[in-house]
């Protein structure tokens, strides 16, 4: 397993320029076939990103090559996680799948692969460290009762973190509750 990337601190350029246009009807294909609104803006933010970075000086799509679409993704992946990678070329790929059929244009990632994904093991705690834990909660204060309470949910049901913190309890509504204690 590879060490994770540090993110690259700059914000993305999405100042597509003279690309825009293409890109807009693009977005209007995805919604007019009914795509989550978060599909198209990371197909379309992928798209623009890859014009403000990779096309300055070029005139039009026809320019693009498939040297440009793998000199991308390695600059995609010494910055960022494989996966991160594979879906920024998944976003492309359906782009100019659509402009090659769109504007007769050749495809420049035609026989190109996406980067490869590999599974990342998700640390979990030993049963040492779950009743190391359950013990430091131990005591009769609210503190620690709530603290047990968010253990046993967490061995009980494996939420993840940012689950549970959106979890409602109240002892004097019960229906108004996500969970029964």
């Amino acid at each position: 397993m590879t060490a994770p990337r540090p993110r690259s601190p700059q914000p993305k350029q999405l100042d597509a320029g003279i690309f825009q246009a293409e890109i807009s009807s693009f977005a209007l294909r995805l919604a007019a076939e009914g795509k989550a609104a978060k599909t198209i803006r990371i197909y379309t933010e992928a798209v623009q990103w890859f014009a403000a970075t990779r096309l300055p000086g070029r005139a039009s799509w026809e320019q693009v090559g498939s040297q440009d679409i793998q000199q991308w993704m390695a600059w995609l992946l010494s910055r960022y996680s494989n996966a991160y990678a594979s879906n920024q070329y998944r976003a492309l790929q359906q782009f100019f799948k659509w402009l090659a059929v769109e504007d007769e244009l050749p495809d420049p990632m035609a026989g190109l692969q996406p980067p490869r994904v590999t599974e990342k093991l998700v640390p979990v705690f030993t049963g040492e460290e779950l009743t190391r834990l359950e013990h430091a909660c131990a005591g009769r204060s609210f503190a620690q009762r709530r603290d047990t309470a968010i253990i046993a949910v967490f061995k009980a049901t494996g939420i993840r973190l940012a689950e549970l913190a959106g979890l409602r309890y109240d002892p004097g509504d019960p229906r108004g509750s996500d969970i029964d204690l």
